[in-house]
């Protein structure tokens, strides 16, 4: 039941976010063309709900075909990100043109965050569960790890530091929220991720085991694993 109630909800939030976010999109688009060479967005092919792939939207943070030119991974100090980038990924205005995902039923608001087709391959049996579910634009993980960017900062492999410190817990966080999904807890992550946008401290809404050794405060910024 629950997940018919969350898709009306996605359908009409995302539907009248469009609309009122619509005008500050389009700046923002006209921001990133003028700021680098390139598009203002970025189409990342992900994995969603049953396997389905599908392109994910974003504003290009990055130089155009940053995914060609380095790791996937992407820390702070990466020399692909552009100038307006490191403004979007900081107050996750990046992640804006997702809610087009979210009204076509791609994505929902709250879900594991989307994989790329080969991270998906690796799955496991149990980590197939993931699938069961929409991918969101937020969810545990994005919250436990917004400092993402920093943690990978002056590695030599940013992919083999996000697959050894990050992806363990965040696969953890994504199964624990499969298993425990509603609206309780999406209404708590979707406060929680306001708060840490805005700077405030979002610890509060992890489970207990990860709320013990979350990091210290930040901005949400670039958690999203893959390159742009």
């Amino acid at each position: 039941m629950y997940p018919r109630v969350k898709r009306c909800a996605d359908v009409a939030v995302s539907l009248v976010a469009l609309l009122l976010l619509g005008p500050v999109m389009l700046l923002l688009a006209i921001w990133v063309r003028a700021d680098s060479p390139g598009g203002a967005l970025y189409r990342g092919e992900r994995v969603g709900r049953g396997g389905r792939r599908f392109g994910m939207l974003k504003f290009r943070s990055m130089v155009a075909d940053a995914d060609r030119q380095g790791p996937s991974s992407t820390a702070d100090d990466d020399p692909r990100i552009t100038r307006s980038g490191a403004f979007l990924r900081r107050y996750k205005l990046d992640e804006l043109p997702q809610l087009f995902n979210v009204l076509r039923g791609d994505m929902s608001f709250i879900g594991p965050r989307p994989q790329v087709p080969w991270v998906v391959d690796l799955y496991t049996e149990d980590e197939r569960a993931l699938l069961d579910v929409r991918p969101g634009i937020t969810d545990y993980a994005s919250i436990r790890y917004r400092n993402e960017g920093e943690i990978l900062r002056g590695s030599t492999d940013p992919d083999g530091t996000y697959f050894e410190k990050i992806a363990p817990g965040k696969m953890r966080l994504g199964l624990h929220y499969v298993r425990t999904m509603s609206a309780r807890t999406d209404i708590a992550i979707f406060v929680a991720t306001a708060m840490a946008v805005l700077g405030a401290d979002p610890n509060w809404c992890l489970p207990p085991e990860s709320r013990d050794e979350a990091p210290a405060p930040a901005a949400l910024g670039a958690q999203d694993e893959q390159a742009i």
